[in-house]
């Protein structure tokens, strides 16, 4: 019959190391000896580095293509209204004219005088209307939202008034039974300035145009 051995007895078997006999659990592995241990940030594995990649609003370092194409536009309109304004007033100055070489109780005269009054009218909208799309056309290169937000309401209004007139040729154009010459061109014209206001609304619109209007200025 065998007793467990006393630990108070100096002639005892010492107890049995541990390590010996029996496995014992092996202590956890220090950090970075043994095992892998998880990466640290920065070491190992790349990570992504913040506020790189594709930025959703990326400033543009030169005037997007499109942008550039509604410029061009807004500086050819300028042009010919400037053009249309000199020849309403020079007709204005002529209907006048006329009206004044006759007795004001004619009706050469009064049709004369209501002719140079809307003529005189219909002149200075396209005076003011040349003044906005040059002036929008300079401001492209340094001007803000504002200038892009007023650029899509005036090209707003133009469409409108472009859906007006196509509409107006093609009625013409329907009641006269017949495709005559002031008609299509009406139409053409019509057509051309609606798909003019389209360019000038989208360039102004897109992610592009956007981003270029909202770039930070120094």
């Amino acid at each position: 019959m065998s007793y467990p051995p006393d630990p108070n007895n100096p002639y005892g078997q010492p107890p049995a190391a541990p390590g010996y006999g029996y496995p014992q659990q092996a202590p956890p592995a220090a950090p970075g000896y043994g095992y892998p241990q998880q990466a640290a940030p920065g070491y190992g594995y790349p990570q992504a580095a913040p506020g790189y990649g594709y930025p959703p609003m990326a400033a543009p370092q030169s005037m997007p293509g499109l942008v550039v194409t509604a410029r061009v536009l807004l500086f050819v309109v300028g042009g010919v209204q400037v053009l249309l304004t000199a020849f309403l007033l020079i007709v204005a100055a002529g209907a006048r004219t006329v009206a004044n070489q006759h007795s004001t109780s004619s009706d050469t005269a009064i049709f004369g005088n209501a002719a140079a009054g809307v003529l005189l009218i219909l002149g200075i909208v396209y005076l003011l209307a040349s003044v906005l799309s040059i002036t929008l056309g300079v401001k492209f290169g340094k001007g803000g939202p504002a200038t892009r937000i007023t650029t899509i309401v005036y090209g707003s209004v133009a469409l409108l008034l472009g859906v007006f007139v196509l509409i107006g040729a093609i009625t013409g154009s329907t009641q006269a039974q017949a495709q005559t010459a002031g008609s299509g061109f009406g139409v053409v014209i019509g057509v051309l300035w609606i798909a003019i206001c389209i360019i000038w609304i989208v360039a102004m619109s897109t992610r592009d145009g956007v981003n270029w209007f909202n770039r930070p200025r120094y």
